[in-house]
């Protein structure tokens, strides 16, 4: 898989690669006397005429934040799309999940060499895979070896308060095919991955992910816009809908989502603000502190100029800069960000179409002038 960071491969049942994160980014026409803000409301803009709905962004270097908007965030009722508004992260979720159990193994709760076995005895022994030879690390650094689930459970037709246990979603996983290596021998992205972690928190605290992501990160940093809905589908306040398209012809609304077939590795909401100031937060160490920040940042190769940690990717840019970053995308969402190392410079934006399709011209796009915003500042 290229760059790992989809949540969502296209079509049920069919991987597809996934996006390279910075892969669309390619050089070309020198942004070096650009603002950067300006860089990336023309990617905005740009990403209207490919076909999104609406494209919001934000720049921001040290305390000094801009905003980009273009398109609409509510097609019905032809509303502007708002840069503060909230929207579905997909996988940035996974670097939530993560951070929880680095801080538990600070608390010597337990190790990133535990087994999954240990934890979740029984919960890996199917098909040929076997839980006692996959590591915690393995799952978060996707090298565990484990298949994807979400073609088998999620598509546009998706009935989004179908209930899934995250066993169920784990077996499904299993059940597609044998293991084609050894733990820790690869790279190979699978939600499956993040259900189990999810599931590791559980048996590790006694409470769910959701809640031990709102008491651990989500309140201390003050993220008022930013929720782990368990259940509940629908989104609330001031959010942007999300929309698929489906045969380039009719765009069909997708905001109530089915957060139970993603959970640990999916289901989060936030906005442009919360989403930096989380990733700030955590890529600069002040988070997690400087042992388990290493630890997060400690990759595997994944993709040409892409590494990946633990649920964060290292990705080198076509100018030759370094940066932090991951993509999210579930139905009607697909969102980006990209962090320094020192926090102090970044880039995120979001757009408020999915239709399960990786490689679209808008995801090109958007992706390659978030690049060069970064670039640039």
């Amino acid at each position: 898989m290229a760059a790992a960071a989809f949540l969502l491969m296209a079509g049920a049942g069919t991987a597809t690669a996934a996006v390279p994160a910075t892969g669309s980014a390619t050089a070309g026409v020198s942004t070096a006397a650009q603002a950067p803000a300006d860089i990336l409301q023309a990617g905005a803009q740009q990403g209207i005429a490919d076909g999104y709905p609406g494209v919001i962004g934000m720049v921001r270097k040290g305390d000094t934040a801009q905003y980009v908007r273009a398109g609409l965030g509510d097609l019905t009722n032809r509303v502007p799309a708002d840069p503060k508004a909230k929207f579905r992260i997909g996988s940035n979720t996974k670097a939530f999940t993560a951070t929880v159990l680095l801080q538990l193994v600070g608390e010597k709760k337990l190790s990133l060499s535990d087994t999954v076995a240990k934890w979740l005895p029984g919960a890996v022994a199917a098909n040929g895979y076997d839980g006692s030879r996959i590591t915690i690390r393995q799952l978060l650094n996707h090298t565990s070896g484990l298949p994807e689930y979400i073609g088998r459970v999620y598509s546009v037709g998706s009935d989004p308060y179908k209930a899934w246990a995250p066993q169920t979603l784990v077996d499904t996983a299993l059940a597609q095919h044998a293991p084609t290596g050894e733990p820790g021998e690869k790279f190979g992205y699978s939600n499956a991955n993040y259900v189990l972690a999810g599931m590791v928190i559980k048996a590790v605290t006694g409470e769910d992910a959701a809640t031990q992501i709102q008491r651990r990160i989500i309140e201390p940093l003050g993220l008022h816009d930013t929720a782990f809905p368990v259940a509940d589908p629908a989104l609330y306040g001031n959010y942007l809908r999300g929309y698929a398209f489906q045969a380039l012809i009719f765009t069909r609304d997708v905001t109530v989502s089915n957060v139970q077939a993603v959970g640990a590795a999916g289901a989060m909401v936030s906005t442009m603000d919360d989403m930096a100031t989380f990733f700030r937060a955590l890529i600069s160490g002040s988070l997690l502190g400087p042992e388990l920040t290493a630890e997060l940042k400690a990759t595997v190769p994944a993709a040409t100029d892409t590494d990946y940690g633990l649920g964060v990717e290292h990705l080198k840019l076509p100018c030759g800069q370094w940066v932090w970053g991951h993509n999210g995308a579930v139905l009607g969402y697909f969102t980006e960000w990209f962090t320094s190392d020192d926090g102090e410079k970044q880039v995120l934006f979001a757009t408020n179409e999915f239709h399960l399709s990786s490689g679209t011209k808008g995801q090109l796009d958007t992706n390659k002038a978030a690049a060069e915003a970064f670039c640039a500042l």
